[in-house]
This record gives structure tokens, sequence and C-alpha cells, in this order.
């Protein structure tokens, strides 16, 4: 099964597929309101480690455990790149499981 090709953004474009030929790409689920949200330091620095070299943070929100990422689109933008910097790519928020899991995780 090939990664899916329509991934759209945060900001509700969709991702070239030539951004993604040739990348390790590291999927993280995130949610702004988890307890693991400090994580979000560590793959910005992992981001821009590897970035030159081919490896590439991909960040997908989920409501899905404990409504743990409630916010709109702008607001979840808001809240990574004030407080966390965040400059790697975010997805829409999609499904982990469940009947409406999302193309990606049906991939992942």
């Amino acid at each position: 099964m090939p990664l899916p090709t329509h991934l759209i953004t945060l900001e509700g474009t969709p991702i070239p597929e030539e951004q993604l030929k040739n990348q390790v790409i590291l999927f993280v689920n995130v949610a702004s309101q988890c307890g693991l949200t400090p994580q979000y330091s560590g793959l910005v620095e992992l981001d821009k480690q590897y970035k030159e070299r081919g490896f590439q943070v991909i960040g997908v929100p989920c409501n899905q455990f404990g409504q743990q990422e409630p916010g709109s689109p702008e607001e979840i933008k808001d809240f990574t790149s004030s407080k966390y910097d965040v400059e790697f790519t975010l997805l829409e928020k999609q499904d982990v499981n469940g009947a409406n899991r999302s193309p990606l995780y049906q991939f992942l």
C-alpha cells in the first residue's frame, strides 16, 4: 500500500508529492492539551537537525484521545508556533482509529 498522496496541511493545502519523495518522514500524533505536548521541543530540534539530510517531521493532530486537541486549525497553529516555534508541517486533524480512520493511519 503506497503512502496516501492527498495529505492536507493544517492550512488546508495539499502537500506536493515531490516534498515527500526520497524523504525519511516521522509522522507524529500530536495534541495541544496532552501531557506529552512538550515533545514539540524535541521534534522541532530533530526536524532542524536533520532536515537538510532528507528527514522531516510531520505532526498529525488528533482529538480522539481525551479530547486533547479541540482547537481549530488556526488555534493549533497559533499554539504550536508561539509556544514551541514549530515550523515543521502539521496536517489537518485526523482520526487514528475507528470507522473514520484516515487513509494516512490506514497506511501506517
